[in-house]
C-alpha cells in the first residue's frame, strides 16, 4: 500500500499531480471564486470539486474563508515558492553537469582531430562544419 506524502514538497507536488486542481489553480490566480462557482467549470458534484480543494489546502496552495453563508476559496500567494525553488535548483545542477560534460566532449574531440574529420565525411553528412546545435546554455542566460 501506498503512504501519502508527509514532507511539504511533496504533498505540494502530490496536488499539483491532478489537471482538474491545476486548472482549479489557474482559474483563482484571476480572482477568488466560491465552490459553487468553481463547480460550474467542471462535470463533477459539488462535493467532488470541494475534495480537490482540500487536497490544495493541505498542500497550502489555497485558502478557504467563511463569508456568510459563502466560502471564497483563493490561491495562497507565496504557496509555489519552495516547489520553484527545488525546481530551479535542479534545473541549475542538470545545467552545470551539462556544461561540464560538452567542456568534457570537447576537449577529448577537439575540431579537426581524426574522430571529427570521419564524422564530416560520412555520406549522409553534407560537406562543411557540422550543424550547430542549440545549447542548454543560452538557455540557461535566458532564464
Amino acid at each position: 500500500m501506498l503512504l501519502p506524502p508527509k514532507d511539504p514538497l511533496s504533498v505540494t507536488f502530490s496536488a499539483l499531480a491532478d489537471p482538474t486542481r491545476r486548472d482549479i489553480l489557474n482559474r483563482l490566480r484571476r480572482r477568488p471564486l466560491t465552490v459553487s462557482d468553481l463547480a460550474k467549470h467542471y462535470p463533477m458534484s459539488r462535493a467532488a470539486v470541494s475534495q480537490h480543494l482540500s487536497v490544495l489546502e493541505r498542500a497550502e496552495l489555497v485558502r478557504r474563508n467563511r463569508r456568510g453563508q459563502w466560502i471564497d476559496c483563493a490561491v495562497t500567494p507565496a504557496s509555489l515558492d519552495e516547489a520553484a525553488r527545488w525546481i530551479e535548483k535542479q534545473r541549475a545542477e542538470w545545467n552545470d553537469r551539462l556544461d561540464r560534460l560538452e567542456d568534457h566532449l570537447g576537449s577529448a574531440h577537439p575540431p579537426g582531430t581524426a574522430l571529427n574529420a570521419a564524422a564530416n565525411t560520412r555520406s549522409d553528412t553534407p560537406p562543411g562544419p557540422p550543424p550547430r546545435r542549440t545549447s542548454h546554455r543560452k538557455a540557461k542566460n535566458h532564464d
